[in-house]
């Protein structure tokens, strides 16, 4: 099991969400650069960013911290939020970006979803799946698409689009635990894809359970701000 320590980027701060809600943006640091300059000299191979200026505005916020990412430390970045086109996807994939965390439009227009994915490939596309009592939230988790989780992650796979980030909001900055039982479901009905586990996660215990379920990777945040989880305990756990 990979493990993918997250940066949340809020006004050029890092910041972590209580249930996807903007109001309750907690800041952790002016400085995201220096939190992934931390990861880099930890070891880890991964990193996951969330524009969340841009998953609410639709614009891109972070392509310079993107820029000096790549070109200062050796890390591999998956980048969600604010992606709405190919034009946007290009502009990413350009500026070293190695996967890109696409949700809104993979539900609300399929058809540029589709243009992305024949363009850069479907192994760089990781499909956002942020549920709220079994539907897909969109436009940064403020609106409910009415889509079922299992028929979208179908439609994905049907495009070849194998690797699913797959948050439950309510569980999301709460440090309560992640949603076992839905992992645990999704994996036995699509044995084919890799899901990556998001939310909730507030302790080592609970990625070990992760891992005991054989998925992917496993994102974890909050739990690393709030001091809940050592980085030199995490990194002894990466599969």
């Amino acid at each position: 099991m990979k493990i993918i320590p997250a940066i949340d980027i809020l006004d050029n701060k890092l910041v972590r969400l209580e249930k996807g809600e903007y109001d309750s943006a907690k800041v952790y640091s002016d400085d995201p650069f220096e939190m992934a300059r931390t990861f880099s000299d930890f070891g880890f191979e991964w990193l996951h960013i969330v524009d969340l200026s841009g998953a609410k505005s639709g614009k891109l916020f972070i392509t310079e911290l993107i820029s000096r990412i790549k070109n200062e430390r050796k890390l591999k970045i998956q980048v969600g939020g604010g992606i709405r086109n190919l034009s946007d996807a290009k502009m990413l994939i350009d500026k070293g970006v190695d996967r890109l965390v696409i949700g809104s439009i993979s539900v609300i227009d399929k058809q540029e979803f589709e243009k992305i994915i024949s363009e850069i490939g479907p192994e760089k596309i990781i499909a956002s799946v942020d549920l709220r009592d079994d539907y897909v939230m969109v436009k940064g988790w403020t609106l409910n698409s009415e889509v079922r989780l299992s028929d979208h992650i179908k439609y994905c796979l049907s495009i070849n689009v194998k690797t699913f980030l797959c948050t439950d909001i309510k569980k999301d900055g709460m440090l309560t635990g992640p949603n076992l039982e839905l992992y645990k479901n999704l994996l036995s009905e699509f044995p084919s894809a890799d899901f990556i586990a998001s939310g909730g996660i507030s302790c080592l215990q609970d990625l070990i359970a992760l891992r005991e379920l054989n998925i992917y990777a496993a994102v974890v945040g909050k739990a690393i701000y709030e001091n809940k989880i050592d980085l030199k305990e995490l990194k002894k756990i990466v599969g």
